[in-house]
């Protein structure tokens, strides 16, 4: 097989993984959503040392209760997600309202977790420092809170793009399904093209 023969069938095969790609998406819209939850999930609990390194050093009313409700309600968040949107069913409205009533309290418990490290780090007495390794310190101190407050800021920021892709999700679908997914048949114009939208 020649060069060109071989580029050609790499382009084609990426044709055809796009292709598969919108069609997988035109059945399931809701992935979109489901993504943005999951790469929430994966930011907090990946950094889940630093989160209660940060818990054990700053000691506040709460935290603690805050991180394990992040956790808990990040789990059910997923359940519940893929109980709110059935494999070919309409979505329950049941399961999306407490969805929505989960990624509320996602939020507000990351908002408090984020006020009592600030309050840590800005206290007239005795604050907390964050100093970043150094040549005359390699290993730092505290850094690990800096990456906490970073991780649950992020955490926030996906749990907010997760409920704004739900809640806009009947608007973006239809734009989806409008994707022509059709397969071009070579050699076959009198047959026009082969529609496969109908994979809804």
């Amino acid at each position: 097989m020649s060069e060109n023969q071989g580029a050609v069938k790499t382009r084609k095969g990426f044709k055809e993984f796009i292709r598969k790609f919108f069609v997988s998406l035109k059945r399931s819209p809701h992935y979109i959503p489901l993504v943005a939850l999951a790469v929430a999930f994966l930011v907090y609990s990946l950094n889940l040392t630093s989160i209660s390194n940060t818990t054990s050093v700053i000691l506040a009313d709460n935290m603690g209760q805050c991180e394990f409700v992040a956790m808990l309600f990040s789990i059910l968040a997923f359940v519940v997600f893929l109980r709110a949107f059935p494999k070919r069913q309409k979505a329950k409205k049941v399961m999306l309202i407490l969805l929505f009533i989960f990624l509320v309290l996602l939020v507000l418990v990351d908002l408090v977790y984020l006020t009592r490290i600030n309050a840590a780090l800005t206290r007239t007495e005795n604050p907390i420092e964050i100093i970043q390794p150094n040549d005359q310190n390699p290993t730092g101190k505290n850094v690990f809170i800096g990456v906490a407050k970073n991780v649950v800021t992020v955490h926030i920021v996906f749990v907010i793009i997760c409920a704004v892709l739900v809640a806009t999700l009947p608007i973006y679908s239809k734009f989806i399904r409008k994707i022509n997914t059709s397969i071009e048949v070579e050699g076959n114009t009198d047959m026009g093209e082969i529609d496969i939208s109908g994979e809804d």
